[in-house]
């Protein structure tokens, strides 16, 4: 079950809220817990007595870790923590690669079944981990707690990632009342709007490009490709960012969005640090600083900068293609810091950008090397054929989808939104605003019901 499913949006989700604002406020924590199994569970029995090997696993590593601290053996404390942190990535290499599937063969999954969130609770886990080796926080004793930040339903698809210490101060702060559960509804309804009617109508341009031989494409059909894919990828997951952020919002907890308008950025870097935002930060966090602060020499920190955002990439897809991306994507941004101050550089931004996410982007979205290249070929007319009939009919059916995909990637709508919340027509976005919610949830549960759920592009 995902978010963008008729059988959460109609009963699972609506049951579970009912059930927690009906419960005292010192049982919330456990019922959302047994919720957020179910959900597990949902998926498979398997799945659900992994999910509780490894929260088993991750609590005892952190306490081991802690204890050894707390007794005066610093340097023994790194080897509950490497264990923990070693199981982590042992297991989402176990699910995301083929190549390790032999560690999982046990569950007997089908193919390409795996825990729904993996990369994310994984991230959380270690950065918990690596938190309290630094003695950043202490392990939490109480096991409910912890289990809801690696696998609290809302935030477990495409959920805000934050630090240990975050996350039970937002439980502390919980807000919960009509208006907040208002707010979050809206903030769902945006974010499925974002990735059934968006992101599906894109994914059907990109099948249709992908579909065709490579050989044969023409250099706009090949652009057209790209286009949708990277904003198809785009709309799926600061889709599910924002359903996430406001199931998080309706349950009383205000959780950061995870994408800040990325697209058609200024500069590569600006683009990077707004897409998967507290992915990034993570990044930064756990690995490039503490690194760079053991080593004092810029070309050897540059190195690892770039190395690092190799593994990112690789993070999203597991696969050579998205570890390629992530390593243009790191060297493209030590690139433009070098050559930042050109005139051409501040006044070019966003067509340089646009123009390097697109091709960095053919390596993700390829099964195969030899596949990327050749359809770079073909972005570059090495096909010999501009445009052809084929391109003709994508851009005769799809350019009024493209072009509004392209105005809602960016803030303009959004700074429209606060312009008029600011004047004294701000009525309106009140007035208007549930009509307006309502009736984009309507249209996508009609769009849903021929297949009952809409897929995700991108699992993580």
């Amino acid at each position: 079950m995902i978010y963008s499913s008729l059988g959460f949006i109609y009963l699972f989700f609506p049951a579970s809220l009912i059930i927690y604002y009906a419960v005292p406020r010192k049982a919330k924590d456990i019922v959302l817990f047994l919720m957020s199994c179910v959900f597990t569970g949902l998926m498979g029995l398997k799945i659900l007595a992994f999910t509780a090997l490894y929260i088993a696993v991750n609590y005892i590593a952190a306490h081991l870790t802690y204890r050894m601290a707390v007794v005066k053996r610093r340097q023994l404390r790194l080897i509950p923590c490497s264990i923990g942190i070693f199981f982590d990535i042992l297991m989402i290499f176990g699910f995301r690669s083929e190549y390790f599937s032999f560690i999982t063969a046990p569950l007997n999954l089908p193919d390409g079944v795996f825990p729904i969130g993996i990369s994310f609770f994984t991230l959380s886990a270690v950065g918990y981990l690596m938190e309290i080796y630094r003695g950043e926080v202490k392990a939490d004793m109480n096991i409910v707690r912890f289990s809801l930040y690696l696998i609290m339903f809302p935030r477990l698809i495409f959920g805000s990632l934050m630090s240990y210490s975050v996350f039970v101060s937002a439980l502390r702060r919980r807000r919960m009342n009509i208006m907040e559960i208002g707010r979050g509804l809206s903030l769902f309804v945006k974010g499925l709007g974002k990735k059934v009617i968006a992101a599906d109508s894109l994914y059907a341009l990109y099948s249709a490009v992908v579909s065709t031989d490579t050989g044969n494409l023409s250099l706009v059909s090949a652009w057209l490709g790209v286009i949708s894919y990277v904003l198809c990828l785009y709309f799926t997951m600061s889709g599910f960012s924002d359903m996430s952020t406001g199931l998080c919002r309706c349950f009383g907890f205000r959780f950061p969005g995870g994408f800040n308008y990325p697209m058609f950025s200024g500069k590569i870097r600006f683009f990077a640090a707004k897409w998967q935002v507290q992915a990034v930060q993570w990044f930064r966090r756990n690995i490039t600083r503490p690194l760079t602060v053991l080593i004092d020499n810029p070309r050897l920190n540059k190195i690892i900068f770039i190395l690092v955002w190799a593994i990112g990439g690789f993070w999203y897809g597991f696969s050579v293609g998205s570890m390629i991306f992530g390593f243009l994507m790191g060297t493209a941004i030590i690139i433009e810091n070098r050559f930042r101050n050109l005139k051409f550089m501040k006044s070019n931004g966003i067509l340089y950008t646009s123009f390097a996410v697109m091709l960095m982007s053919v390596f993700l979205m390829s099964d195969e090397i030899s596949d990327a290249f050749r359809y770079l070929w073909a972005m570059v007319g090495g096909n010999g054929t501009i445009a052809d009939s084929l391109a003709a009919y994508f851009a005769r059916y799809y350019i009024v989808v493209l072009l509004a995909a392209v105005y809602a990637s960016t803030d303009l709508f959004k700074n429209m939104v606060v312009r008029v919340e600011n004047s004294r027509f701000r009525w309106a976005v009140y007035v208007f605003s549930p009509a307006v919610s309502l009736l984009l949830l309507m249209i996508c549960t009609a769009m849903m019901s021929y297949s009952g759920s809409s897929g995700i592009l991108l699992l993580m």
